[in-house]
């Protein structure tokens, strides 16, 4: 039965010999088979496994599982904020007949919100001198400013707050901070006023400072880290010693155990937290090695030896033991400390096979089990965390301020930018106002540690 043609179709083989049918057929097939032969080259090239790109692509990095969204409350709208002041828009009359409109109802409200551009405020206070009649004296009263200005500056407390705000928060350097309050303020401070400003500041707050430092020491752990910071154009390097709720940095121009050993004490008697850098070596407390890094360097082995299953088996097994190690959840202290004894072990006769033989994993293997105490004290103190990321945190504004800054020129302003680092790094983990907490300080309160009533 001939095939039924659609309307509009034009069929490029009507017409043709039976003869001139076959060849095409054979010329396809013909293109069919080379394809085939192709393609099994290709296959045999890759020893039949997956492609793999050339080494010049860039691979894609791997999809994400997707979090489920957050549940939205009852209302799906922007929250409204608490109107300062309130512009009513009707119509006096009809656009139609002109007749008078009273009354009404809202259709609809929409809110904008912005910013007053207000000069600033300058309080001159004159002092006037009476003399008495009686006794022919004269007197001067005597005001206490405390609460406005400090000692002999002529900038107020609330703007030397705003100052240091945006010094450290805001990680502007003296010359932005300087563009911003003649934009907004129309107010000019020199470079060397501004200066003076952070010194003062810091000076208010260097015994506040310290009581941070006791702090950090009767924690029962101390994340500890440091990074490069340059004064005066040299190299050195900012310390960055953190608990739960309280930030301390230190800035010092040597990068050994000395300076952790100092700062921490050698009577302390909690862990501290820190990464592989052979330099906490010389601590004397006990110390707990940041399993990010020992991860991390677990997927460096993979990704360098991608042909060698030895070395994946090795980082999947430790990688495993890390889990099994974090699902431990007890009350009891012996069986978290049986635990922990148990991990080591397991531990040790995971590595000691790579220690002496020659293979990408021996390096790691051999510090693995050098500090075999190090690696699981977490297990036995559920207080001390895992990683040492509350000191990775604590670091990055540094790193930020360093790259736009460069750093510091003199040994009193890097002291100054440590006291600051310390002071606003202590408020916002505490999740208190780093300007009102600047101001009280200023005005010698202290909201870190309240006086007794």
């Amino acid at each position: 039965m001939p095939r039924r043609v659609e309307r509009g179709c034009v069929n490029e083989f009507e017409g043709l010999s039976r003869e001139e049918l076959v060849a095409i057929i054979l010329k396809q097939r013909d293109a069919i088979l080379a394809l085939r032969e192709e393609v099994e080259d290709l296959r045999s090239q890759m020893g039949g496994g997956r492609w793999s790109p050339p080494p010049w692509v860039k691979a894609n990095r791997p999809e994400r599982k997707k979090k489920d969204r957050k549940k939205r409350k009852k209302s799906f709208f922007r929250a409204r904020e608490t109107p300062t002041k309130t512009v009513e828009h009707a119509l006096d009359s009809c656009p139609n007949c002109g007749r008078q409109l009273e009354g009404g109802t809202v259709k609809w409200k929409r809110q904008v919100i912005d910013i007053p551009i207000v000069p600033i405020e300058v309080t001159e206070h004159v002092f006037i001198t009476r003399r008495c009649g009686v006794c022919g004296k004269r007197f001067t009263p005597k005001v206490d400013l405390t609460d406005e200005v400090l000692r002999s500056h002529r900038v107020g407390i609330r703007l030397m707050s705003l100052v240091a705000y945006l010094a450290i928060k805001g990680r502007m350097t003296k010359r932005t901070i300087q563009s911003f309050l003649g934009a907004v303020y129309g107010l000019h401070l020199g470079l060397g006023e501004i200066t003076n400003i952070l010194h003062t500041v810091a000076e208010c707050g260097r015994e506040e400072k310290e009581r941070l430092l006791a702090l950090v020491r009767g924690s029962p752990y101390i994340n500890a880290d440091e990074t490069g910071w340059r004064e005066d154009g040299l190299n050195g390097y900012i310390w960055a010693f953190s608990t739960k709720d309280v930030r301390y940095f230190a800035f010092r121009k040597s990068r050994s155990g000395e300076v952790a050993r100092e700062a921490i004490g050698e009577d302390y008697l909690g862990t501290v937290v820190t990464d592989r850098y052979a330099a906490y070596n010389a601590l004397l407390a006990d110390r707990q090695v940041c399993w990010a890094h020992i991860l991390r360097d677990l997927t460096k082995l993979k990704e360098r030896n991608p042909d060698d299953k030895e070395a994946a088996a090795f980082a999947e097994g430790i990688k495993g033991l890390y889990l099994r190690a974090k699902a431990v959840r007890s009350k009891r202290s012996q069986v978290r400390r049986s635990k922990r004894i148990l991990l080591e072990q397991e531990l040790q006769r995971l590595v000691t096979p790579y220690i002496e033989r020659k293979c990408p994993q021996r390096a790691l293997a051999y510090w693995l089990s050098e500090h075999i105490s190090e690696v699981f004290v977490f297990v036995e103190d559920p207080r001390v965390p895992s990683d040492n990321n509350g000191a990775e945190r604590s670091l990055r504004p540094a790193v930020i301020a360093r790259k736009v800054c460069g750093g510091t020129r003199s040994e009193k302003g890097s002291e100054t930018k440590m006291t600051l680092m310390s002071l606003f790094g202590t408020w916002s983990i505490r999740n208190l106002d780093p300007m009102e907490a600047c101001r009280q300080l200023l005005m010698g309160k202290s909201v870190l540690f309240p006086a007794p009533t």
